[in-house]
């Protein structure tokens, strides 16, 4: 029989494949092979064989001893110097009534070693590394051994990264994940991620920690992925604009998708984001405008709303209610996340039950515009971070996350803009939509979300972007379309005319930003002492507008001029 150890793994990079070869170390290898096959024919002398197979063994033994016979060798052992051809194959199907000459054939072309051997000597399977890229399973046994339990670390001045399965297969997909402090639901994320339809070895998840102070850091030590897992810790809190610049800036996939550290992801999620992207190179993809929420843990500081909503979400499941139950009589003697949802959940769908939808974008509008939002006006509202996909080349061109953005909101809608500006094309796609797990809700998010929004319409002082201000006056975003698409048609109708009109909308526009930012009263935005030239004149035009078919771009001036 074939040692094992007699072989070797090497790695063809042509075709990105792990083969098996003969090591070719032994310049006695020929004697070792002689002294194998007389040890099987001892072996089989002792035997009770048959008188055919005595008889056999016999005529084998004569032709090796008595050696080459009308110019021919049949004996490898004996011969093999002088033709370094076939071995002697009668020995060995005596042994196993196989033909596995292959196994000597390795030495000669270094391709595949004789199967049946090693299923003898070692009883597994070898040959697993090509199963692996086409399957999804798991990856080439001997090399994942090595590859999981080893993290290669390195340490920057900003943050340390560590990197799990660090393979060279290449990567198409890129998922970049901020997270800071949500050591629970990002646990659960990461999971999902894990039971991905889409080939394993051609994925890579970043999590980027902002310099979290709860056990989000002993995700790399706990977390089995079969995916190359990059785990980033910032050793200073920089924010969310930047923490994502640093993960796209060692992504390593074409494709980038952007998702929040708590958003749960279904199985075919990356599948169904990639399959957009491959005849396409000029596509934003997000599934955040089909938002779905889910509660995976009761956290301790939901507000009152949140625990209304998910005690009628229990009704539907005795063992959720149960769980919730058991919470209400301990929660006084904790603070801590009491969790819902485990992983056997997820693999059945059965945490579904605690989800809901939240489609507030499509019921403000978007809905009426199809997929690919035609004739929409502000399609860079659909670049949602928690849940979009773009390619990294679209980035290059417009550019990086604005990192004077620091907290919540406008980030992702400030870098959408640029990429609207480039020619990208928005899509919206149900399929490739993830559930956000709840959690409570910090009260500075709405302080930050307008100082954003302050920087947003500071750098881009446009109508299309300022336009979003009316959000305030919690206007649809179909009111804001059409009030905009108004606004253009008077700019083509009459130009030159509504000057004072025109100047004193954008103005206010700008204005509602400003005061919440500053923390304002938002009224008297445009305020004029009353017989002054500019009011009038303001006053005169507003009044011509709905005789002209303007109604909505009326109706938006109104309710901020009279404020």
């Amino acid at each position: 029989m074939i040692k094992i150890d007699s072989y070797e793994y090497y790695y063809n990079p042509e075709d990105g494949k792990y083969y098996i070869r003969k090591k070719n170390n032994s310049p006695h290898s020929l004697k070792k092979l002689k002294d194998k096959l007389n040890k099987s024919k001892d072996k089989k002398n002792k035997g009770n064989r048959s008188d055919d197979s005595t008889n056999k063994v016999d005529k084998l033994r004569d032709k090796v001893n008595k050696g080459n016979k009308k110019n021919k060798s049949r004996d490898k052992v004996n011969t093999a110097n002088a033709t370094n051809k076939s071995y002697d194959k009668a020995d060995a199907v005596n042994e196993t009534n196989k033909p596995y000459d292959k196994a000597d054939a390795v030495n000669e072309t270094n391709k595949s070693y004789d199967k049946a051997d090693a299923v003898n000597e070692t009883n597994k399977s070898y040959d697993k590394a090509d199963a692996v890229n086409e399957t999804n399973k798991s990856y080439d046994k001997a090399d994942a051994v090595n590859e999981t339990n080893k993290v290669d670390i390195t340490d920057y001045p900003l943050y340390k990264m560590s990197i799990k399965n660090n393979h060279k297969h290449p990567i198409k997909v890129s998922i970049v994940m901020p997270t800071y402090n949500k050591y629970h639901q990002t646990s659960l994320s990461l999971y999902g991620l894990s039971k991905q339809t889409f080939p394993h070895a051609e994925y890579e998840v970043i999590l980027v920690d902002d310099a979290s102070s709860d056990n989000t850091s002993n995700i790399l030590k706990e977390v089995d992925v079969p995916f190359k897992f990059k785990y980033i810790q910032m050793k200073q809190n920089k924010g969310r604009s930047s923490v994502r610049n640093i993960g796209i800036n060692h992504a390593e996939g074409d494709l980038l998708i952007f998702l929040d550290g708590e958003m749960l992801a279904p199985p075919a999620f990356v599948e169904n984001h990639y399959k957009h992207h491959v005849h396409e190179s000029n596509l934003v993809v997000t599934g955040a405008m089909h938002y779905e929420g889910v509660y995976t843990f009761i956290m301790p500081d939901y507000n009152e709303d949140q625990l209304a909503h998910l005690k009628e979400l229990i009704g539907r499941d005795p063992e959720y209610r149960r769980l919730y139950e058991n919470y209400e009589q301990t929660k006084q003697h904790s603070n801590v996340p009491c969790p819902l949802v485990t992983k056997e959940d997820i693999d059945t769908n059965r945490f579904q039950r605690l989800s809901f939808p939240n489609r507030y974008f499509l019921n403000s509008g978007l809905k009426h515009f199809g997929e690919r939002l035609e004739g929409f006006t502000l399609p860079y509202i659909a670049f949602l971070s928690g849940n979009v996909s773009v390619r990294k080349a679209n980035l290059k061109k417009s550019g990086l996350f604005d990192e004077t953005f620091i907290g919540y909101g406008a980030e992702d809608w400030e870098l959408g803009y640029r990429l609207y500006k480039n020619g990208v094309q928005f899509v919206l796609d149900p399929s490739t939509v993830a559930y956000h797990q709840e959690h409570g809700i910090s009260k500075r998010k709405v302080k930050e979300q307008w100082g954003n929004h302050y920087r947003f319409v500071n750098k881009h002082p446009h109508i299309d972007v300022l336009i979003l201000s009316l959000e305030w006056k919690e206007l649809p975003f179909m009111h804001m379309h059409k009030t905009l698409v108004e606004y253009n048609q008077l700019e083509e109708r009459f130009p030159g005319e509504y000057n004072e009109f025109k100047h004193a909308f954008r103005v206010m526009l700008f204005r509602i930003i400003e005061y919440l930012n500053n923390g304002q009263p938002v009224t008297k935005l445009y305020d004029l002492p009353g017989g002054s030239e500019e009011r009038i004149k303001i006053i005169q035009q507003f009044e011509t507008l709905r005789p002209r078919g303007f109604e909505y771009l009326a109706s938006s001036f109104e309710q901020i001029y009279y404020l």
